[in-house]
C-alpha cells in the first residue's frame, strides 16, 4: 500500500506555504510602492496648486490703484505750450500687502529727470509716447491724510507721486529735462509704474489742445 502511493506521488511537484508567503508579500509591497507613488504625486499636484492660488492671490493684493485725476504742470502754457511735472494720486488695490516707495535719488550730477542708478528705489516709473520711450524716471512721494512717516504704502493710506521736479534744471529734473521730445498739446502718452510685485500701474492720459498752468487729465 506504502509502495502504491508513492508511486502516485513521484515526479509531481507542489508549492509550499513558505513560497505562497512569499509570492504575497512581493505583491503587498510593489501595490504598496505603487500606491506611495501615487499619493506623493498627489500631495505635490496639491502643494503646487496651492502655491499658485497663494501666488496669484499675493500678485493681486499687491496691485496699485489710482485715486486720483492726473495733475500735470505747465513749463509752457499755450496752444504750443509743454508739460514738466505730473502727478497722482495710489493706493493699495483690494487692501493688500504694504509697498515699498522709496524714492529714488536725484541725479544732482546732471539734473536730467532720470533716477540716479545708484538709489534704491524698489518702484521703477517710465514714461512712453509714440516719440520715445524714458526708463526710471525721476520723482518724490507725500504721504497723505491718515498715512504714516514710513515709505512704505499700506492699507488705507494714500500716496502723492511726483514725477520731475518743480522747475526746469532743479534737483533732479523734470519732464522737460528727461524727454527728448516735449509732452505737448493733443499727445497720447502712458505713464508706467513697475512694482517689485504685483501687476504694473499703466495710466494713460491725451493732452488737450492748449495747456494751462494746471490741468486734470482726467
Amino acid at each position: 500500500m506504502i509502495q502504491k502511493l508513492c508511486k502516485v506521488h513521484k515526479g509531481q511537484k507542489g508549492i509550499t506555504g513558505l513560497e505562497t508567503a512569499i509570492i504575497l508579500i512581493a505583491f503587498v509591497v510593489v501595490a504598496a510602492v505603487f500606491a506611495y507613488t501615487i499619493l506623493s504625486a498627489g500631495l505635490f499636484a496639491t502643494q503646487k496648486s496651492q502655491e499658485a492660488v497663494y501666488a496669484g492671490l499675493k500678485e493681486a493684493q499687491s496691485s496699485l490703484e489710482l485715486r486720483s485725476g492726473v495733475i500735470a504742470t505747465a513749463n509752457t502754457t499755450g496752444a504750443s505750450g509743454t508739460v514738466q511735472q505730473i502727478s497722482f494720486i495710489v493706493s493699495n488695490a483690494l487692501g493688500g500687502e504694504p509697498m515699498d516707495f522709496t524714492a529714488p535719488t536725484a541725479n544732482t550730477s546732471s539734473n536730467n529727470g532720470v533716477a540716479n542708478s545708484g538709489g534704491s528705489n524698489k518702484v521703477v516709473i517710465s514714461y512712453v509716447d509714440q516719440d520715445q520711450l524714458v526708463e526710471d524716471l525721476y520723482w518724490t512721494v507725500t504721504k497723505l491724510g491718515s498715512s504714516d512717516s514710513d515709505d512704505l504704502l499700506e492699507q488705507h493710506e494714500k500716496f502723492q507721486i511726483t514725477i520731475g521736479s518743480s522747475a526746469v534744471g532743479a534737483s533732479g529734473g523734470n519732464l522737460i529735462d528727461a524727454l527728448g521730445t516735449d509732452l505737448t498739446v493733443n499727445k497720447k502718452f502712458s505713464v508706467i509704474l513697475h512694482t517689485p510685485i504685483g501687476a504694473v500701474l499703466e495710466i494713460e492720459r491725451t493732452t488737450p489742445a492748449y495747456i494751462d498752468t494746471i490741468l486734470n487729465l482726467r
